[in-house]
């Protein structure tokens, strides 16, 4: 077994590889003056197994590149078996077709397929259904069970607390958190306005019927405008409640904030926001600073240092022993069901 961390989050492959009692292989990872990527393993892998520890930060482009290119590298020097271990898989939210444009999803999946990869482990996909854009077998881990056991262990009146979906669609993961805490839940019904890039473009719309001018003149033809969508609402009690928000990532966090506000606004007297992957783009941890969220906890699946010194709100759960179990059982040729124990099919 060779354990090869690229630079995206070299922290969870160093723990990674401490905790499998192996040393991270000797690799070199770097850019040329033209930004090109250049990969050198300086040890053999003939004949190996080879887990790659990559996963998706700001500099998503060069994560992914860099990724496919050590595959690439272990593919051309006969590896046995490439493994790939992507706590957060990049572009997992373009998994739909939005206006002309492309499932990029699919795309990635398809590369990484095509770039050497034999398996992929990655954890909490935005949507379950990407698993099928791979060629190759995905192992979906769950972080449910790290983010419940802090729950329990340090939200000291977390039997006065409600999960909250923050969207009716959130509202399977939510009851999923709530059954295994013996909890009540919420669900925020309403949303601020739709933003731009998902605004139906008329491209459904039928086309303009030939009419000559007069009969232009004598009909009026009323415009029905799109629906709006109702206020941000809470459905359900949350007085003298804790609220807390469940959902699988928090990047941008505006939505957060104003849900928050609505939760804050119906007596709820202590907000925790909890999520698998802390993206944190942007100005997000400014504006969890300045918001009424009291504690936003995320797991280490994606790099965020840097935003916990600009947010003291920001706590991290460590799942590097869920990605060691499961490389184990890969490498040993053993069940993985043992990893989703207790964990429903909404989750």
């Amino acid at each position: 077994m060779i354990v090869l961390g690229g630079n995206s989050h070299p922290e969870l492959a160093n723990l990674v590889a401490k905790r499998l009692g192996v040393r991270c292989g000797d690799m070199s990872s770097y850019h040329k003056e033209n930004r090109e990527t250049v990969v050198e393993i300086k040890e053999s892998v003939r004949g190996k197994d080879v887990y790659i520890i990559q996963t998706g930060t700001k500099e998503i482009n060069n994560d992914v590149m860099e990724m496919m290119i050590i595959a690439y590298a272990c593919k051309t020097s006969c590896a046995r078996n490439i493994v790939g271990v992507i706590p957060y898989l990049p572009y997992s939210k373009q998994s739909k077709m939005r206006k002309r444009g492309a499932i990029v999803c699919k795309l990635l999946a398809t590369m990484i397929g095509q770039s050497g990869f034999t398996h992929i482990i990655t954890m909490d996909l935005h949507q379950k259904e990407i698993q099928a854009f791979f060629d190759v077998p995905v192992d979906n881990l769950r972080a449910s069970p790290f983010l419940i056991d802090y729950i329990k262990e340090s939200i000291p009146d977390y039997r006065n607390a409600v999960i909250v979906a923050r969207n009716p669609n959130s509202v399977k993961r939510a009851s999923s958190y709530a059954e295994r805490l013996r909890l009540g839940i919420a669900v925020i019904h309403g949303e601020e306005k739709v933003s731009e890039q998902e605004e139906d473009d008329g491209r459904n719309s039928p086309p303009l019927m030939e009419e000559d001018e007069h009969n232009l003149l004598s009909r009026t033809i009323q415009l029905l405008h799109a629906k709006e969508k109702p206020p941000i609402n809470v459905v359900g009690d949350v007085g003298g409640r804790i609220a807390i928000i469940v959902d699988d990532m928090i990047d941008d966090v505006d939505s957060f904030v104003k849900i928050a506000e609505a939760l804050k606004e119906r007596g709820a007297y202590k907000i925790y926001a909890m999520a698998t992957h802390g993206l944190l783009s942007s100005d997000a941890p400014r504006m969890l600073e300045n918001s009424c969220i009291d504690e936003i906890v995320v797991t280490n699946t994606v790099p965020h240092q840097a935003q916990k010194l600009q947010c003291h709100k920001i706590k991290t759960v460590d799942i590097s022993i869920m990605l060691v179990e499961a490389i184990r059982r890969i490498h040993h040729n053993e069940s993985m069901s043992y990893l989703f124990r207790n964990i429903g099919l909404d989750d």
